[in-house]
This record gives C-alpha cells, structure tokens and sequence, in this order.
C-alpha cells in the first residue's frame, strides 16, 4: 500500500509539472475522464479526451495541412464503423502500410476504437514480405499507402483492402472526395473504399468501447533475421508514461515532429504519449533533413522524435543551410532505435544546445533507460538510468548480478514487457526481467552503457570484442561520418576484425591513421585488422545498420 500510494502520488506530480493537469471546462473534462473509465489507457481514450478539452486545437500538421482534435476523432469513429462494414471485428488484424501522415493516426484511433489489432508493417517490405507477415498474423484487412499498391496486391486476396493516402496531389483532407472511388483501377489496385470515403460517408458518433481492447503488434528491426511480432498490451497504468515524462521533458498542449517512422516502436510510442499530453503533431511523409528543420522553424516545435542516423544526416548539411532555419524552439531532442554513438551525440548538442535525450530500448521490453544531456556530457555513449517503475539488471552466464565496470547480460523488467511473439517463442526470462539481447555494464555514477548484442560478438584470437566501443572510437575522428565494424573469417585468428567507414564529404582519410587512432585508445587486438571505405552503410527502414550484408 505504501509503495502504490507514492505511484500515486509521483504519476500526479509528474503529469502535474507537465502541463497535463490544468483546468478546463468542467463538462469537457468529465467527458475525457468517462472516455479514459470506459477504454482504458488506450489511442481511443487518448484521442477521445483530446477532442473533448480541445475539439479545435491542431492535432495534426501533415504534408495536406491541420486536423483539429475533433476532426480526427470523428474520423476515427467513421473508420471503425467503416472497416466493420467490411467484414472487420473486435480481435481480427487490421494490418497497416503507411508512412507518417493523418490517416496513419486515424486509422490507428479506428482500430483502437473497434477492438481490433493493429499490425504495423515496415515501409521498406517487399511484397513477398508483406504476404509473410499478413498470412502469420493473420490479417484480415489491410491499409496502405497508394506507392505501396503492387507491394500488397499479392497479399490482397481474401482481405479487405482500403487506400490510405492517395498522393499529395489529390487527398486534400478528412472530408469526402478524397482519393478515388471504389473499385477503380489502378494504380490503386485492388482497394474497395479510401478511408477519406469512410470518414466521410460514416457516423462520427461515439462507438461504444470493445468488450476487450485490441493489441498492437510491432515487428521487430529484422537486422538479423525475419522480422517477428511483438505482441504488445496495452499499459496497465499511467505509471509508465509517468516515469518516461520524469526524464524526458515533454509538455502538454507543445508542438512535437515525429521524424521516426510511425510504424516502429519509437515513433508509435510518441504518437501513443502525444495523447495523454494533447500535443500537436507535425508529420512528413518521408525524412529529409533540411525539410526537418524548416518545418520545426515553421511550426516553432518544442520536441524533436528521431533515429540517430537521422540526427547524422542533419549534422551532413552545411552549417549555414542549418543556421538558415530558427530551431531555437526545440526543448527536446529525443533519439531511440538504434545505437547513439557518443561522438555523434556530443556534436548535436554543440549544434542545437544541450537538449538531446536517448533512449535504449527494444521493440520486447519498450524502454529501459534513459540518458540526459547532462548524462550524455559527462559521458557520452552511456543509455542513461532506468525511470521509475523499470527496473535494470546486468547479470551474468549464472544469472548473479554483476558489478559496476563488470559486462554482462542487460534485463530489464517493467509492466511494458511484451507477451510473447505473435508467432511463438519469447525473449529469455528470469522471473520478472527479460533479457534485451544486449551485453552491457554500468558505470560508478549508475549510468548503463550496451556494448553490443549478445550474439555481435566477435571472437578473434581467443580474445571477445564487442564493435560498439571500436564504433566509438572512429566515429570520433575527424572526416568519419559513419562506422561500422564486423567479423570476418580468418584462418589463423578464426575471425579478423574488419572496419566500415564512410568518409564524411570532401574527407581525405588514411588506413593507418585510423588504426594508429584505435591503437592509441584500446587493446591491441581490438585494432581493425583492415579498413575498408564505402560510400554508404546498408540500414533498416529505422537507421540500424545491417551488418549481414557488410
């Protein structure tokens, strides 16, 4: 009782310092109060209370221009009675292929509303892959953009199919018109309605909420094989939003640009979070740095949602094309997704000021720690501490628990942990912690550095090494842009260490000053054996590098 009273009271302080608390207008917050009693904390309960304190405030700032808070809750209404029309139930997969845009979050609200799962596919599958993972998880439906038409039309048959976004073109907005009709040809191939025509051609009313909320499944990267589902509940409590809020300074009623692709677990959870804190919502259909900044300058945005290959690609412009867009706005940088090398990160707060926040988590176990600018100063690389409410352990092959400077297995234990993948089979246990998949160790101070993934080691001479902290240490030099190292065959060694770098432009860089650098900062055989550069490094549709095909 003690322990859940002060739960109590720091979600109530937390919320409270964010803004989320202020008063409005009595009948308006009973409203937001009854959707958030009848669904749970929930996209629909989120959106609900959003459009009853709020009905004309932005909710969303896409390529097509501004949806109020009302507007988007009406649609996704409409969309849920639309895709129900369509033979889509409570616990059926709706599965979704957009990228960041309005009806990506609409049809998000719609699934939420009738109960049915959301299945959230990569914006970079081939159709073969998008046929995999609809027959796996059993999709009755999909959604998708009209690029992604011939990737889907194979998967179509058998399921009902909805055109999203047509192109800039020709969607104007929530109301009808939008987009073609029904039936016609391509290049929409075979879609039998637009969700524009839903939302225009349904009841907004209120539905009444599901007998059981439905799930949302984020696949896992896939950087080291088929992508999986993440069978993900939803949160038990408030607690956990309350414990990301206590490190990450975001507040209600602020402007956030999601960057990060909707569809993966980073970009969802701020779209989730926007909810409780009413933000408006700025997203663009595809990331292109210079784009990033004008729209944060035109739209005086407080918080920034990246990848940090994003954060790479900004910093790759000239200074004064940086400098020529005002981002003196942003409070808030947050990176997630995949690893922020230290370099990288001291060079963006050199840039926009000491507003950078990283997250380490995984698409398993949500988010683990957290690291703030003044972490991310005293040292840089390190993923920060655990928030309140997530408990972090590096343990060792024996499962004991290992001390500072001491590398081992990270788990991590929260109420966020995911069920399991859709597929079957789980993440190690052990009670009521899940391993990430990483090694790790934590610092004197308590800060947790990952060192790699458990299965990235690489054995060479006998002696174990781990890429990330040789990563570390060529992302710092001078005309890098970016590095990635991995194992190769060796007769001798059984495995030689090979070394990726993409020069940075107009960069004249030498072999063996580079390795002279490593030389210089670790052990010897943690010295490339060889350094091979190249013009690009392969990533995911979420900026993790694919090292199988280096």
């Amino acid at each position: 009782m003690p322990s859940a009273i002060a739960d109590g009271v720091h979600i109530a302080q937390t919320f409270a310092r964010a803004g989320m608390l202020r008063p409005s207008r009595p009948d308006r917050t009973a409203r937001a109060l009854l959707g958030l009693h009848r669904f749970g904390p929930t996209l629909a309960a989120g959106y609900l209370g959003a459009a009853a304190r709020y009905p004309d405030a932005p909710a969303i700032i896409d390529d097509l221009g501004t949806v109020s808070f009302a507007d988007i809750d009406r649609a996704g209404n409409a969309i849920a009675r639309g895709l129900a029309g369509y033979g889509v139930r409570p616990g059926d997969s709706v599965a979704v292929l957009c990228r960041n845009h309005r009806w990506f979050v609409a049809v998000s609200i719609a699934c939420s509303r009738l109960g049915a799962h959301a299945l959230y596919l990569n914006t970079s599958f081939a159709g073969p892959q998008v046929s995999e993972v609809c027959a796996r998880e059993g999709a009755t439906a999909i959604v998708h953009d009209a690029e992604f038409s011939a990737v889907v039309r194979a998967a179509a048959p058998g399921r009902a199919v909805f055109l999203a976004d047509t192109d800039t073109d020709t969607a104007t907005d929530l109301g009808p018109g939008a987009g073609p009709q029904p039936g016609s040809g391509p290049p929409w191939g075979p879609a039998v309605a637009t969700l524009a025509e839903l939302a225009a051609s349904r009841s907004g009313a209120p539905l009444p909420p599901p007998e059981q909320a439905g799930r949302t499944v984020i696949l896992t990267s896939g950087t080291t094989g088929t992508p999986k589902g993440a069978n993900r509940p939803n949160p038990a409590s408030l607690a956990p939003a309350a414990g990301l809020l206590s490190l990450i300074p975001l507040r209600a009623r602020e402007t956030t640009l999601i960057a990060a692709p909707l569809f993966h677990a980073w970009g969802f959870a701020h779209m989730f979070l926007s909810t409780a804190l009413s933000s408006t919502l700025v997203l663009q259909r595809r990331f292109e740095p210079e784009a990033t900044l004008a729209a944060i300058a035109e739209n005086r945005a407080q918080a920034l949602i990246v990848v940090p290959v994003m954060l790479q690609r900004i910093l790759e412009l000239p200074a004064e094309r940086r400098r020529a867009h005002d981002t003196s706005s942003l409070r808030v940088i947050a990176a997630s997704g995949s690893a922020l090398p230290g370099p990288l990160a001291t060079r963006v707060m050199d840039a926009f000021g000491d507003v950078l926040y990283n997250l380490y988590g995984s698409t398993e176990v949500a988010w683990a720690s957290i690291a703030s600018p003044q972490d991310l100063r005293a040292a840089p690389g390190t993923a920060g501490r655990p928030p309140r409410g997530t408990v972090v352990r590096v343990l060792d092959a024996s499962g004991d628990e290992l001390g500072p400077g001491e590398r081992g297995r990270i788990f991590v234990g929260s109420e966020l942990l995911f069920d399991g993948y859709t597929g079957g089979g789980d993440k190690a246990r052990l009670g009521n912690l899940m391993a990430t998949g990483d090694m790790g160790h934590f610092d004197a101070a308590g800060r947790l550095f990952v060192d790699g993934r458990d299965d990235d080691m690489i054995v060479s001479g006998g002696e174990n090494v781990f890429p990330a902290e040789i990563e570390d240490v060529l992302a710092g030099a001078d005309g890098v842009a970016e590095v990635a190292v991995t194992g190769v065959p060796d007769a001798r060694f059984g495995q030689r260490l090979r070394a990726h770098v993409v020069p940075a432009p107009g960069a004249q860089l030498d072999e063996d000053a580079l390795k002279a650098l490593v030389r210089g900062r670790l052990a010897r055989y943690k010295v490339p054996r060889e350094i091979v550069f190249v013009d690009v490094l392969p990533r995911t549709a979420t900026g993790k590098v694919l090292k199988r095909e280096l």
